[in-house]
């Protein structure tokens, strides 16, 4: 996109009269060339050198033609490509671009001191001079986007992680005591097989007692799988409060990540339901959620947004009121209140009989 400025830097030249108009056409041409194989070059040794040849060639339009058009492009590319290096080549390139842009100015004053009598001399100088601040600062923007994509990614990827490691310790907290004593049950039911047969029977009631609360166990594990942990709705909630250009900031959220699952699921339903309610209706700039793990075995999440306030209370809507009713009947609390920031969401959730 950016060749088809190329035309206009080299409108001075054309058509050739001289061999001069001749020798900067052909500049003109190598520049393209360089230009051409820093942009479609992979290889990061030929892009960087590609682009100091751009960059010289631009350096020689500016100090010996004081022609400062050229020298918009490398401002451009120089930048990008020198992002994702160190700060010192970034300094480097910038104070190269600067210098000769300094003396390119000075020579154009010492050889054409009218020229600065022109207007177009100063447009022509603007745009060079503020390209590798605006450049930087895209680039920036777009390198900042790009890492919280990634740390984005490599989260999911540690709540997975995190997820199988909780699986596997549920499994082996209760599946595997239980099969255990299965285990115990079923030899010593076979040895009383032999000596006290009367006694089989009670034992086999345990083993298949035990069978029952073991498969419910199972369905219950299976069905909190179905159901999200704070972490998964925290990074997806967290997109979508980024995407309404709301700031959120957390306390005690790595902690909170884990918690037991049955304490986890329903305050991630809270928090899923109390964000929506923030980005549709509140008004708000900011939330802040707070995690905290109370002495007396109840979890406690706080959600306080600098809003409007009263959202909550819309028409219709069932969401944060059954929740509500959900956690109260199951020992816990839950209460939404104004106050001079905005509206606080606050949920107590016991460990023991939490909402499944």
């Amino acid at each position: 996109m950016w060749l088809i400025y190329l035309p206009f830097a080299l409108m001075d030249y054309l058509p050739p009269k001289s061999f001069m108009d001749w020798f900067w056409l052909f500049m003109g041409g190598c520049f393209l060339v360089t230009f051409i194989i820093q942009t479609e070059s992979r290889n990061k040794r030929i892009e960087t050198l590609s682009a100091i040849s751009e960059f010289t060639i631009a350096a020689i339009f500016v100090l010996f033609a004081s022609n400062f058009a050229v020298i918009i492009f490398p401002a451009w590319t120089l930048t990008w490509i020198l992002l994702y290096r160190s700060k010192k080549h970034l300094w480097a390139a910038g104070i190269s671009f600067y210098l000769v842009m300094a003396l390119g100015v000075l020579i154009t004053f010492i050889r054409y001191p009218n020229a600065f009598s022109h207007a177009t001399l100063y447009l022509n100088l603007i745009f060079p001079l503020v390209s590798p601040v605006f450049s930087y600062s895209i680039y920036r923007a777009g390198k900042r986007n790009t890492d919280l994509l990634q740390a984005n990614q490599r989260l999911e990827s540690v709540i997975k992680q995190d997820e199988r490691q909780r699986i596997a310790r549920d499994l082996h907290d209760t599946l595997g005591q239980s099969f255990s004593m299965i285990t115990i049950k079923s030899e010593l039911a076979k040895k009383l097989l032999e000596k006290q047969p009367d006694k089989v029977d009670a034992e086999l009631d345990d083993i298949t007692t035990t069978s029952r609360e073991n498969l419910q166990l199972v369905r219950n594990i299976i069905n909190n799988l179905r159901q999200e942990t704070i972490g998964e709705t925290m990074l997806k909630q967290a997109q979508n409060l980024q995407n309404a250009n709301i700031h959120l900031e957390t306390t005690g959220e790595e902690a909170a990540t884990a918690w037991p699952t049955n304490v986890q699921v329903p305050i991630g339903q809270i928090l899923q339901e109390a964000i929506t309610n923030v980005i549709r209706h509140s008004h708000a700039t900011s939330v802040t959620i707070t995690f905290l793990e109370l002495a007396d075995s109840n979890y406690r999440v706080d959600i306080q947004d600098n809003g409007t306030g009263n959202h909550y209370q819309r028409q219709g809507s069932h969401g944060v009121s059954g929740m509500a009713e959900r956690i109260s009947a199951d020992g816990g609390t839950f209460s939404i209140q104004s106050n001079s920031i905005g509206t606080l969401v606050s949920a107590t959730i016991p460990n023991k009989g939490a909402v499944q």
